[in-house]
Order: C-alpha cells, then sequence, then structure tokens
C-alpha cells in the first residue's frame, strides 16, 4: 500500500489516510518512524473500524530531514521514536505537536511566540531503567517497540556516560552468573555537581515477591563493588501492583544532586531511591529558571512539588511556599531540601483542595519500552520512612488550602490535573498559574476550565527534556 504521510501526531506515529473506496469509508493510518511529506510503502498490521495501524516498508521519498539512525537498536527498542529525524527537525515537530494540541482542544491560538529550550541531543538522561532476564542467559535492556519482549542493549546513547559505566557492569556481573533469578529491573540514577559533572550512581533493583533477601543482598553487595561511583544499591519487591517495598540497602540510599541555575545560584537536592526527580541532565536548571525566574510574594503554592525542584528555587523569593506531594518517598525528600520558610504536605492535589477526585494518578517510572522514568514524572508508591512532614489524611484537609497565594506552580503526572482540581485552582485567588506538563493533549484540556475561570496565557515554552523521543515538556504561564 502506498501512502503519503501528512503529519506526526503526539505518541510518534506519522499520519496517513486511506481515501474511501473499495474498503469501505476512508480511515486514518498510523505509521512509526516516518516523517511528514514522505511517500512509502506500508504494510497494515491492524485494522479497526475507524483506523488502522501499518509498518512502513520501502521509503519512495524521502523527506530531506531523515538522517541515519546512530543507534543499532533504532526501530526495534522502544525507548526511542526520533533518531530518523535531524534535531533541528524534531524541534520543529514538537512545537507544532503542541500548538495544534492547544488550538484543537483548548481553542487557543497563541499570540506569543513559542519560546524553545534546547538540550544536547545525546548523553543527556540521567536515569534509566532495563529491564532484565536470567534465563535461558542473562540479558539487560528494554522492551522491543509494541511489545513486553525484552531486546538487549549493551549501550545506551540518549543515557549519560556514567550510566552507560553502569550497564556495562551490570552485564559483566551477568555474565559472570552472579545476577540473580528473580531480580526484573535494575534503574540507574546520576547525580552530577553544580558544574554538571557526573558523581555517584544510584541502583534499584526490582524483585519478584518470593525472591530470598539473602540473596538479594549478596547481589547487591556485587554490583555496589563493581565500580567505585556506584554509592548504593537499594532493592524493592513489589507484593502488589504498583505497590512496592523495601528488602535490602547497600551503601547510600540517596544520593545529592546540585543544579547552578542562570543567577548563579547553586541548589542541592537530596534524591533518594524511588523518589522522582528530572531527567534531563542538561536542562534542570534552566527549566528551573523558566518556572521560577521574576517570580516573587508573599506565598507560593507548589502541587506535585516531588522533591522541591521548583520549591527551593521559590522559596528565595516568596515569604513562604507550601509544596504538596502524594508520594512518600518524595515528601520524605521534599522536606529534607526545603528551606525554613518551606512547609511539605504528603497529600494528592484533591484531598489538598479539598475536591472530590480519583486521586493522583500514580507517577509511573515509564512506559512500556522506555529507557526509563520519563516525561517527566515517576515516582513508585513504596513503604518508606520519612522525615517528619503534615499529612492530609481521610477526610480531612489542611487549612493551607483557604491562603490565598500569589503564585501556584503545578507539574502533574501525564494525566494531568483533571476537571476538579483545574476547577479548583482558577476558584483559587491567584493571580498567576505557572503549569507544567509532560503531555499537550492533558495540557489542553486542562487549559480550558482554567481560561473560563479568567487566566490567560501569557508565555508558552517548549523545553526538549527528552530528544530522540515523542516525549515534550512544555511550561504555561498563565495570568488573570
Amino acid at each position: 500500500m502506498l501512502l503519503n504521510i501528512e503529519k506526526l501526531i503526539y505518541g510518534g506515529d506519522g499520519l496517513a489516510r486511506i481515501p474511501a473506496g473499495d474498503r469501505g469509508r476512508g480511515k486514518a493510518v498510523f505509521v512509526p518512524f516516518v516523517l511528514a511529506e514522505e511517500k512509502i510503502e506500508a504494510e497494515i498490521i491492524e485494522e479497526k473500524p475507524s483506523f488502522v495501524r501499518a509498518r512502513a516498508g520501502a521509503i519512495v521519498e524521502a523527506s530531506a530531514h531523515r538522517v541515519a539512525a546512530p543507534c543499532p537498536h533504532f526501530g526495534r527498542c522502544g525507548g526511542c521514536h526520533y533518531q530518523h529525524a535531524a534535531y533541528e527537525h524534531q524541534l520543529e515537530i514538537k512545537k507544532e505537536i503542541l500548538r495544534e494540541n492547544l488550538r484543537r482542544i483548548a481553542k487557543i491560538e497563541l499570540t506569543c511566540e513559542i519560546q524553545m529550550h534546547v538540550s544536547p541531543p545525546w548523553g543527556y538522561r540521567n536515569r534509566s531503567r532495563l529491564q532484565v532476564r536470567t534465563r535461558p542467559s542473562f540479558a539487560a535492556g528494554y522492551f522491543k517497540f509494541g511489545s513486553h519482549e525484552l531486546l538487549a542493549v549493551e549501550e545506551c546513547p540518549i543515557s549519560s556516560p556514567l550510566i552507560n559505566r553502569g550497564i556495562a557492569a551490570l552485564w559483566k556481573a551477568g555474565r559472570a552468573g552472579k545476577m540473580i533469578e528473580g531480580v526484573c529491573e535494575v534503574e540507574f540514577f546520576a547525580a552530577s555537581d553544580e558544574d554538571g559533572n557526573e558523581t555517584q550512581l544510584l541502583l534499584e533493583l526490582l524483585c519478584d515477591p518470593e525472591v530470598r533477601r539473602a540473596e538479594v543482598r549478596a547481589c547487591a553487595e556485587e554490583l555496589c563493588a563493581s565500580i567505585p561511583e556506584i554509592a548504593g544499591v537499594a532493592a524493592f519487591r513489589e507484593r502488589q501492583k504498583g505497590v512496592q517495598e523495601p528488602l535490602v540497602a547497600v551503601g547510600d540510599s540517596f544520593l545529592n544532586y546540585q543544579i547552578k541555575v542562570g543567577d548563579g545560584k547553586i541548589f542541592s537536592y537530596r534524591v533518594s531511591a524511588g523518589a522522582f526527580f528530572q531527567t534531563n541532565r542538561f536542562l534542570n536548571g534552566e527549566l528551573i529558571d523558566i518556572v521560577t525566574g521574576g517570580r516573587s510574594g508573599y506565598l507560593a503554592l507548589d502541587l506535585y512539588a516531588g522533591g522541591g525542584l521548583f520549591s527551593t528555587a521559590l522559596a528565595c523569593d516568596f515569604r513562604h511556599i507550601v509544596s504538596v506531594e502524594s508520594s512518600q518517598s518524595s515528601t520524605g525528600d521534599l522536606q529534607y531540601n526545603l528551606p525554613d520558610n518551606g512547609k511539605a504536605v504528603q497529600a494528592t492535589a484533591e484531598k489538598y483542595l479539598g475536591v472530590p477526585g480519583r486521586g493522583d494518578a500514580e507517577r509511573n517510572g515509564g512506559y512500556a519500552g522506555e529507557p526509563a522514568a520519563s516525561g517527566g514524572k515517576g515516582s513508585r508508591v513504596r513503604s518508606r520512612g520519612n522525615r517528619t512532614n503534615d499529612r492530609v489524611g481521610s477526610g480531612s484537609v489542611l487549612p493551607h488550602a483557604l491562603h490565598e497565594p500569589d503564585l501556584i506552580v503545578v507539574d502533574p503526572p501525564r494525566g494531568g490535573l483533571g476537571d476538579r482540581v483545574a476547577r479548583a485552582l482558577g476558584s483559587a485567588s491567584a493571580s498567576r498559574v505557572t503549569y507544567v506538563s509532560c503531555d499537550p493533549a492533558t495540557l489542553a484540556r486542562d487549559l480550558v476550565p482554567l481560561q473560563a475561570a479568567g487566566y490567560r496565557v501569557e508565555e508558552v515554552h517548549l523545553v526538549d527534556l527528552f530528544p530522540q523521543t515523542y516525549h515534550l515538556e512544555s511550561v504555561v504561564h498563565l495570568i488573570r
């Protein structure tokens, strides 16, 4: 079947169309690993009443922006989607996807330019998660594209150099028979100093429920000793879906991550095993500047605060900060990282704001095939101790919700705010809302009730935290 690719859509696919004819009414066709204006031979692999999925065969007419993918696994690995496009063109694709989602869903015709913030396209990830198999022989890697089948990978070009050293150490241990059966995932997190130099690695092992603690400890000790930069290994087991309990800890259970921002300030963050932290080691400082720069006042509210990436910076220019986070492990770091004028609250956004809701979406560590926690938001639900912090229990709401913040910052997971939270924010008295989004569709959906509450878009930033993938981070400044 010969197809003409119209454009790329969020999710990485190219969009083509089958006209009405012998096959019935016209249908949309979704094809991965193509570019706009290409003509391709395609094979249908799935047909639904309203759309078709296809696989590209021969590229009959290639885009001028098509390049050779440097990774030998590209097209089979589920982690990257855009390696076949020149990086400058990837940015244009993402900008148009963001603009189109705002126009189609939120009915926003931007009067301001989307400000672009560009990353080095390779070696940017400070966190990568590999699937592990010990039988019939050891292998570690990512899920194959569109499946849960393991693709063995010994080097990942979007992961940092230190993480690639860690991956090499994992393979060495596995080939030596030192990886036990029952370890199903290994996640690497690399900390950096204020100059961006990588300093240490923290490893997390996810184990089957029936794994033996003594065997896991021996495996963790082996990995911890494999290269000097590995500061600690923490192992967890999954008793039930989405709920993981600590099993073994060897060495440090957290790392210290330093970030320098534009005015020369250096912020230091404790990041514990299992806690969320932004993934792009090159753009974290710039992201902090975009979200917090030029903002000041009496009270700022930071919802979905994670470990305090933005709260810590906001505390320099606001008299009081209230930071709300639902994950127990992240809240422990948040409490530790906040200065004295900050208050950490462990609660869902719904509970904190006093609205009934579905609860915060779990901060998922990644999607099938992704090298690691992506996009933005990733923290596992784990039973872990943490420092004292305020908690919102069943049926109770802290009185902070009654305060009148000058600024509200929201950084939700991919599911977005949802209608209840967005409406509650619209009812608040804040003159400014800054929305940090890792999904343009849910961002656009949430902007509808915020606009109805009188907010208008002042600035839009696209921060390319995830080169080579379809994921995009955006920051929208709203004012009323």
